[in-house]
């Protein structure tokens, strides 16, 4: 009786551990993931997402999620990633304050958003590859802010030093085989540090009265100077128009002038005459008393005193 207990008891562990082997063997691996499969510690292959199967005891998988993007923070933490997020600075604050180039201090959070993009060098090249990257984007923060004056950082230079952040950190993930992709770099928040903040707020508004101001003042200068420009174009217009008509009266006068001494040299004589006549005709009628004699002057004073009569008479009848 005894032995046939021990006899069933057996099939039931043979049956149990053989089901483990085949339960050990089948493996499954997340859309997002790729399986990285060890034997005896040592890489043999990868395999895609799915279900897979491997040498139990002898064989184990590693998987890596290769098509998330994930993400670090420097200077912050999120405490809550509900509807509405929160975020705490206790205990990281010194991973955000940095060093100007002119020696200002200024507080940076950023953001690096990465990618596993070699699943064998993030597992077996770099001995904790996160803690690495972590302290990769540090410094590579601080070099490229130290590079930089205090205003670049706070104002203009957020764009560059993002950029020039993605291009230092992929050149030393790739130096050091970490398998690792940088997707961006995002600077979160940058303002001085507290205790000089509202100097520096003062900075910036005195900054941006004087671009105000600036801005103003050349849309003044854009509307007087080309009114100017167009009452000094407008003034030369008119002087070349009223010295355009000087010189073709002059040329009217001139050829009139050519065209009556062609006629006087024909017959000096009678063209004398003809513009003594006009000139008479002209001038006559604005003359009030007249008195015509002959170049002797007889019979002058008769012509008078026969004026005079008359003028004596008239002022009689009335």
């Amino acid at each position: 009786m005894i032995s046939k207990i021990v006899k069933n008891l057996r099939g039931v562990v043979i049956a149990i551990f053989a089901l483990i082997l085949v339960l050990s063997a089948f493996y499954s691996v997340g859309p997002e993931e790729v399986g990285v499969i060890v034997r005896f510690g040592k890489y043999n292959r990868t395999v895609d997402p799915g279900l897979n199967t491997k040498i139990p005891f002898i064989e184990s998988v590693y998987k890596v999620a290769v098509e998330r993007q994930q993400k670090m923070e420097f200077g912050f933490r999120t405490s809550d990633s509900d509807v509405r997020s929160s975020y705490s600075r206790s205990e990281v604050e010194d991973e955000s304050l940095m060093l100007t180039g002119d020696l200002n201090l200024a507080d940076v959070e950023w953001v690096v958003q990465y990618r596993i993009d070699d699943p064998y060098n993030f597992l077996f090249k770099v001995r904790n590859p996160e803690t690495t990257l972590r302290d990769i984007s540090e410094s590579a923060m601080r070099q490229v802010v130290g590079d930089r004056t205090v205003n670049e950082v706070l104002t203009v230079g957020r764009a560059q030093i993002s950029s020039r952040m993605e291009e230092l950190m992929q050149q030393v993930c790739n130096e050091y085989s970490l398998g690792l992709k940088i997707e961006q770099v995002v600077l979160q928040d940058v303002n001085p540090p507290e205790q000089v903040k509202a100097a520096f707020n003062a900075v910036n508004e005195a900054q941006q009265e004087k671009e105000t101001l600036i801005n103003q003042a050349k849309a003044e200068y854009n509307k007087v100077i080309p009114k100017a420009a167009g009452q000094a174009k407008e003034t030369i217009q008119m002087a070349e128009g009223y010295a355009t008509e000087r010189v073709n009266n002059a040329k009217g006068d001139v050829a009139r002038f050519n065209e009556l001494y062609k006629e006087y040299i024909k017959a000096p004589d009678i063209t004398k005459r003809r513009i003594y006549l006009e000139t008479m005709e002209e001038v006559i009628p604005k003359l009030g008393q007249k008195i015509i004699t002959d170049q002797s002057g007889n019979n002058v004073l008769p012509l008078l005193q026969m004026q005079l009569n008359q003028l004596k008479s008239s002022n009689n009848v009335k």
